[in-house]
């Protein structure tokens, strides 16, 4: 059974997200909170399996629980629920830890897709909402990619912008963990990103990968 901590200012979100999880078998939620703060002396007590986290909360908002909430468990799984045009502040989540984006407004199968994934081992970051990233960008600058990559790396690269973990990257290739992990090392050099949803971002921008 998976712990999931919703913290949302809106009671009715809230309540929906509740009503949602509920129907599933494998999700318990452990708490729910409208506040960061609140949130934070929560984890003191308890590490959940999974947060749903808003962005814009008085007191304390996504953005400093992310932070605090990271530093308790590093490890810890993050996704972000947001709304377009809140985009500056995705490259900083993304940089502390957090591991997916997921747009208020998505459905329940996305939803529920996204949990999956990141409980999983991966990254989730909503399809929508990449789009939207990538066009403000090519808007602002021109596109410069220049990395050289193997015929492997760049398998190991499309399966990770389908949402691979690293376990079915290295099954469905027939290839060691280990040997992923150096690949995708050799990724994040060549192509100067710190984390996966940052090089999957890298990739369909500068179009190495089309989904």
């Amino acid at each position: 059974m998976f712990r999931i901590v919703i913290v949302d200012d809106h009671r009715l979100f809230r309540e929906g997200l509740k009503l949602i999880l509920q129907e599933e078998q494998n999700y318990e939620i452990a708490g729910e909170f409208a506040d960061g703060h609140e949130f934070i002396k929560f984890l003191n007590i308890v590490k959940p399996d999974l947060v749903l986290l808003d962005i814009n909360m008085p007191v304390m908002n996504g953005i400093d629980a992310a932070k605090k909430a990271l530093e308790i468990y590093p490890d810890l799984n993050i996704l972000i629920l947001s709304m377009l045009g809140e985009e500056d502040y995705y490259n900083e989540l993304m940089n502390i830890g957090v591991k997916g984006f997921l747009l208020k407004d998505s459905d329940t199968d996305e939803l529920l897709i996204a949990i999956e994934k990141i409980l999983g081992g991966a990254a989730y970051f909503s399809q929508q909402l990449l789009m939207q990233i990538l066009q403000d960008k090519s808007k602002r600058e021109q596109a410069t990619a220049s990395v050289t990559l193997t015929p492997r790396e760049l398998e190991v690269l499309t399966l990770l912008c389908e949402g691979l973990t690293n376990a079915e990257i290295a099954e469905k290739l027939f290839l060691s963990q280990r040997t992923v992990d150096r690949h995708k090392s050799n990724l994040f050099m060549k192509c100067e990103c710190t984390n996966s949803v940052g090089l999957v971002m890298y990739a369909l921008k500068n179009k190495i990968v089309q989904l």
